[in-house]
């Protein structure tokens, strides 16, 4: 990964987090019920997520409850606006926007000497089947302060008005209460501790409960589309869910994902477009062995490639060009389908979200697409970073190269 560090490709806008900031996130881990970090140093991503702490804790969800009960932390108005690194459901980014846009200036203010734990509650305490997913309706933000703070804010009130009582200014005990809060918290008076519970409705989304689920519930009719062959054997024995059922493998998904204009697909658009000299790309580089050439050569210079795809064997030399072939066939009769020219793969990779749906829509519609034919770096490295880095360290180092360079190109 050092290669894509350097490119500032690899988790740059984490925030460190070092001194008090350590103990605020520990009392925060507590609260919420899970182990301190032994770590002095680490660093945190927009909703409170450390790497650092995930490798130590050999658990990338450890901010998690159970597949149904996801946290955050923030310690730092500087989370506002960081990207969210590993989300558990897609709608995680959404979700802590909402948070600083709506209490953004309380952050501010409270994040000078406290941190504040927040929970995710969808109304479900426990998942026990695949389709449990389907009760994600509407999530209710909630939000502790450590050390109570809020409380302890209502507790001095409180004593300044017994205070006020009587002969109460005389009292040397009183006077200590006082002294000993003011001390330890701060003359919280004058500030406003109060965050309240915010709600975020969700429609379409993933999440990586059950080994990854695709929810679409807002088409036609309900698609689930799970990556996990275990839970999508175990979701379609249900007889309650009125929903259509898929795993990610299965190609009759790309038919009714097209029968609900949800995709589309226009080859001849698209083989004039950077997207597709991409894809054909990293195609043919998979093909590539033991070349006299770097990867990133062959893949950059036209001359190169066309004397390696020259050499390769002629199986795979039409199933790289197989789209190009379809198309120049095509001029000639209208007799050639899809499927006996372009390799499936491929053209699997050819679709895009329709153009009709809802910007947020087209995102998760692009994170499913990537899944299911991962040949776009670009697209892949922006949809899901995570697959991208597992697949990442398995390339050639040349290869990586011409990634980076591509989707430094991009940016």
């Amino acid at each position: 990964m050092n290669k894509l560090k350097l490119a500032n490709l690899y988790r740059s806008e984490l925030i460190p987090v070092s001194g008090k900031l350590v103990e605020r996130y520990n009392k925060c881990l507590k609260k919420l019920g899970f182990t301190e970090t032994k770590l002095t140093h680490f660093s945190i991503d927009g909703i409170g997520w450390s790497p650092e702490v995930a490798e130590e804790k050999e658990d990338e969800n450890y901010l998690c409850n159970g597949e149904s009960n996801p946290h955050g932390i923030i310690i730092s108005p500087l989370q506002n606006k960081k990207p969210v690194y590993l989300p558990y459901h897609t709608f995680d980014r959404d979700m802590m926007m909402q948070v600083f846009k709506t209490h953004g200036d309380k952050i501010n203010d409270i994040t000078r000497d406290s941190a504040i734990c927040i929970d995710f509650d969808q109304s479900i305490d426990v998942f026990y089947e695949p389709l449990d997913v389907l009760r994600y309706q509407t999530v209710t933000v909630r939000f502790h302060l450590i050390d109570n703070l809020d409380n302890v804010r209502e507790e001095q009130l409180q004593l300044i008005e017994k205070f006020k009582l009587g002969n109460n200014f005389i009292a040397e005990e009183l006077h200590q209460e006082l002294l000993d809060s003011a001390n330890k918290y701060g003359d919280l008076r004058e500030r406003d501790l109060n965050l309240r519970s915010m709600s975020y409705v969700t429609d379409s989304f993933y999440t990586k409960s059950f080994g990854g689920v695709y929810v679409l519930r807002d088409f036609i009719s309900p698609i689930v589309v799970f990556e996990d062959m275990k839970w999508y054997k175990e979701a379609i024995k249900d007889t309650i869910h009125d929903v259509i059922i898929f795993h990610i493998s299965q190609h009759q998904l790309m038919e009714k994902l097209r029968d609900h204009i949800i995709i589309a697909y226009d080859l001849e658009d698209i083989v004039k477009t950077k997207r597709y000299d991409r894809i054909k790309k990293f195609e043919f580089a998979q093909h590539l062995k033991d070349t006299r050439h770097p990867v990133k050569d062959i893949l950059n210079d036209p001359l190169l490639f066309k004397s390696y795809l020259n050499k390769v064997d002629i199986e795979i030399r039409k199933k790289v060009m197989s789209v190009e072939r379809y198309l120049e066939k095509l001029e000639t009769s209208n007799q050639y389908k899809i499927s006996d020219i372009v390799d499936e793969d491929l053209f699997e990779a050819m679709h895009e979200p329709h153009s009709s749906l809802h910007p947020k829509h087209q995102d998760l519609i692009w994170k499913l697409l990537v899944n299911i034919a991962p040949k776009d770096v670009l697209f892949l490295y922006w949809y899901d970073k995570q697959e991208f880095y597992k697949q990442y360290d398995a390339w050639d180092a040349s290869l990586q190269d011409w990634v980076i360079e591509t989707i430094r190109n991009n940016i």
